[in-house]
């Protein structure tokens, strides 16, 4: 599979959204070095966190240099300028675009230590094989590099992105003032363009993502319907944003965020009730004590896949140190500590026996919590007796209505959005 080209001077003239360094004495492979070789890592604060570094750091022996941004921020700069960045983690619906504006280069199979331990929903979009793959970009649609230098499914020796961390996402809302649905029946997308939710509703400030959302929602109040979610028409989304833009001028929605941060913010003031939420904000809510529910939607879930990529201008020993790097993440300790947010890692055997029994019952197998848990910030944010929302990582994954997708009319949509955002 291949997509149509996008435009990149559109992307980077019309996207704007609104760590410091340690050294430690190296190690092997950098002893000839003249210094410690430092590694500039670009993403959002969803994976990079002062843990992980400082981890990271002390393990490998090298400098690691932390830039978070906001999602959209943080790929408008590294599409724009591969030089400022050695490694770029975010979503795989940025990967389009790197890819097609040159700004990262192949990663070796081979060079990846763990990559026999990769499960197969990075390899074939199933986790198992009745799960319904959903609609747009599926990871293995867009992993390996074919001969012709485009992005598909047949496998080959490179890849665009190491697979590492990934989840399902939906909304957010808080029991006080909603009444607690049942997961997979009474739950929906269309809550977040209910009427009765006017003025307490907010969405994810990311095109490819909160269009999603939106789409989702008003294709499950009945507003309107898609031949295909994951690659909308030009008369859908015009329909599509003739709707929203109504809504909001109306009143209904009380902001759009652009950071876990932010989000949570809007749950703490009661800005909101209920809002696109992504696991991190639900767990730091609730490590808050608010009461917030992570919707198992009946129409399924938006899902997404972490990528890690190489800078097209990253060479020599600092690429060596970007390959430690990436072998770390899928070395266990890793993806014990992201589960603690509720992220699922590509070869979670190995993260397994770092997690207590309750851990890894209550985030991967969707158990009832035999003890309090705590999150990535050391506050209980799972308390003995809840169940993860959602249930196991099977049952999740087995219901995907969409990936997080550019599709091949993103630029139009881009506009569209922005007017949403000014309307």
């Amino acid at each position: 599979m291949t997509k149509q080209k996008i435009t990149r001077r559109h992307f980077l003239n019309t996207l704007t959204v609104g760590a410091a360094t340690t050294a430690l004495a190296f190690k092997a492979p950098y002893v000839f070095a003249k210094k410690p070789i430092t590694l500039r890592v670009m993403g959002t604060h969803v994976t990079l966190q002062e843990e992980l570094r400082l981890k990271a750091m002390q393990e490998l022996g090298i400098n690691l240099e932390f830039t978070p941004k906001g999602s959209a921020a943080v790929l408008q700069k590294a599409a724009a300028d591969p030089s400022s960045f050695d490694l770029y983690e975010q979503w795989s619906d940025s990967i389009n675009i790197l890819w097609q504006a040159g700004a990262i280069q192949p990663l070796e199979i081979d060079r990846l230590k763990y990559w026999n331990e990769i499960n197969s929903l990075t390899k074939t979009g199933k986790l198992t094989p009745d799960a319904n793959i959903g609609a747009g970009d599926a990871p293995n649609k867009i992993l390996f590099v074919q001969s012709d230098g485009s992005l598909g499914t047949t496998p080959t020796s490179q890849i665009s992105f190491m697979p590492y961390v990934h989840n399902v996402d939906s909304f957010g809302y808080n029991t006080n003032f909603i009444a607690q649905g049942v997961p997979y029946q009474t739950e929906s997308w269309g809550w977040l363009l209910d009427d009765k939710n006017k003025g307490r509703v907010a969405l994810v400030n990311a095109p490819t993502i909160g269009l999603f959302d939106a789409a989702l929602a008003a294709q499950a109040q009945g507003l309107m319907t898609f031949k295909n979610i994951g690659n909308m028409t030009i008369a859908e989304i015009d329909t599509l944003f003739k709707i929203l833009i109504s809504k909001k001028q109306s009143g209904h929605f009380a902001g759009f965020w652009t950071s876990v941060p932010q989000s949570v913010d809007y749950m703490v003031d009661k800005r909101v009730h209920l809002q696109s939420m992504f696991s991190p904000g639900v767990s730091a809510c609730r490590s808050k004590g608010l009461p917030i529910v992570y919707a198992s939607p009946k129409e399924g879930y938006r899902a997404w896949h972490g990528v890690m990529c190489l800078s097209a201008n990253t060479t020599g020993h600092v690429k060596d140190a970007a390959y430690d790097y990436m072998n770390w993440w899928l070395s266990g300790w890793p993806g014990a500590f992201i589960a603690r947010q509720g992220y699922y890692i590509s070869n979670p055997e190995r993260s397994k026996e770092l997690m207590s029994k309750p851990e890894w019952d209550y985030w991967y197998q969707g158990k009832e919590a035999t003890s309090d848990l705590l999150g990535t910030d050391g506050k209980v944010s799972v308390k003995q007796g809840q169940l993860r929302d959602g249930g196991s990582y099977e049952k999740r994954f087995s219901n995907i209505a969409v990936w997080n997708t550019v599709m091949d009319n993103y630029d139009y949509s881009l506009d569209k959005w922005y007017e949403l955002l000014n309307a």
